[in-house]
């Protein structure tokens, strides 16, 4: 029997709302400049915490990545995103750059994001930092709840198929970025790729952050999925999507079940996050209290999983540690990862990543033992957890532009390689050729 979480969600949510609209009126009252109690403590300090209680009751909806325009070769121009690849579950976006005739000869990258409760647009950080040199490719994962039940079911192998039937499409001369989740799923698929000496085989992935073996270094997600089972998770963390939503009577894992989750690991952290934004937002600190709602406008913004793509996941992954000890299936064929021979392999992980031990995702190299060692790389970020392995400043200064330099490095292999592959080596997304029809 399913417990009624989501209609207990939905009806606090509602009842909430007049509360919710009286504090915003008055945050508005006492912020507003014509007032002359704005200008004293009392005033701030009842605007902001006001702020704070509207915005830790509101429902946060799917954020834009926002992209404007970005440089290329010192030259600022203007970024548009284009689906390029659509289905029910996942939708493809190309941040397509203005750059007219003169277009640069440069990598195609796709970046899978993760499908664990937020929006791609988590990754709006990872993305942009390669904007500048790359043709940058994300999947865009669709809300459960928005996707009626006429659409079928969405599991773990559906998911491996959808990121080959990507790989096609952008292929061959792609490669491709998994971060956190995706990498199971991703190494899983080019795999099977592999098995099948498949033309449109990526020439590199990265792995970042990814569970590819969790019997390493075990966290605390690790531990609780090992000790609770795969039937406690059905029977406790799944439920039926409620009235209105489009997605009504899905099986589904929510959103703000995990959100809840990961936000009980770090309780401290995050309430200390919200007295400092009071704070802030007292002492008129307005550039930092805008940080603080970039980060938490982000962060609290999630999105529903299928059931059946959330269990075979944890079961998978988590329960039976399938993919390290060789067991692990796509439909009816078997995941074999030393089938890998001429796709490249990166795996990047946060020394105090807390959601994916050190050595989980190093893991891979093990693993994929036909990979040439002049096409792996590993690296260790220092200082940062897992967030900070994908976005912020030492992404940007360090871990990024090793990325690159490694894409880099399998670009050159795979010009100097006498292997046979259909198609240039190094060729911009071109919206004719590959068969997506113009808009």
């Amino acid at each position: 029997m399913q417990l009624p979480y989501y209609m207990w969600y939905e009806a606090a949510h509602a009842m909430m709302g007049p509360a919710r609209a009286f504090a915003d009126a008055t945050r508005v009252f006492y912020d507003n400049p014509l007032n002359p109690v704005s200008k004293t403590s009392f005033g701030r300090s009842m605007a902001a915490g006001c702020e704070l209680f509207e915005r830790s009751t509101r429902r946060y909806g799917k954020p834009a990545f926002g992209f404007g325009s970005t440089l290329v070769g010192g030259q600022r121009v203007a970024v548009m995103e284009r689906y390029v690849w659509e289905s029910p579950f996942c939708k493809l976006i190309h941040f397509d750059r203005a750059l007219g005739e003169m277009r640069p000869r440069q990598p195609k990258l796709l970046i899978v994001a993760p499908m664990s409760g937020h929006y791609a647009t988590l990754l709006r950080g990872t993305v942009e930092a390669f904007l500048p040199t790359h043709e940058v490719f994300i999947t865009d994962w669709i809300d459960a709840r928005v996707v009626p039940l006429s659409e079928g079911r969405f599991d773990l192998d559906d998911y491996i198929d959808y990121v080959i039937s990507m790989l096609q499409l952008l292929g061959p001369d792609v490669h491709v970025m998994a971060v956190c989740q995706p990498a199971v799923p991703v190494i899983a698929a080019i795999a099977r790729m592999e098995a099948d000496n498949d033309p449109k085989t990526p020439l590199s992935m990265t792995l970042m952050g990814g569970p590819i073996d969790t019997r390493v270094s075990r966290t605390q997600v690790n531990l609780l999925a090992e000790k609770r089972g795969i039937e406690w998770f059905r029977r406790n963390c799944i439920v039926k999507v409620p009235l209105p939503n489009s997605g009504f009577m899905r099986d589904v894992y929510p959103g703000f079940l995990q959100l809840a989750g990961f936000m009980a690991m770090n309780i401290d952290r995050h309430l200390e996050a919200q007295g400092e934004m009071f704070k802030h937002l007292v002492e008129g600190d307005g550039d930092s209290a805008e940080k603080h709602r970039e980060f938490y406008d982000e962060y609290l913004a999630v999105m529903d999983l299928t059931a059946e793509f959330y269990l075979q996941t944890v079961d998978t992954v988590f329960v039976k540690h399938a993919l390290p000890r060789g067991e692990m299936m796509h439909r009816d064929k078997k995941v074999d990862l030393t089938a890998i021979k001429r796709c490249g392999l990166m795996t990047v992980e946060g020394e105090k990543d807390d959601i994916s031990g050190v050595g989980q995702t190093e893991a891979a190299h093990t693993l994929c033992t036909s990979v040439p060692k002049d096409l792996r790389a590993h690296y260790v970020q220092p200082k940062v957890g897992h967030y900070g392995v994908f976005n912020g400043s030492r992404y940007r200064a360090e871990i990024a532009p090793r990325i690159a330099d490694f894409i880099s490095n399998c670009e050159q292999n795979y010009r100097k390689s006498n292997k046979t592959r259909q198609g240039p080596a190094v060729v911009p997304f071109n919206r004719q050729a590959s068969g997506v029809p113009a808009e």
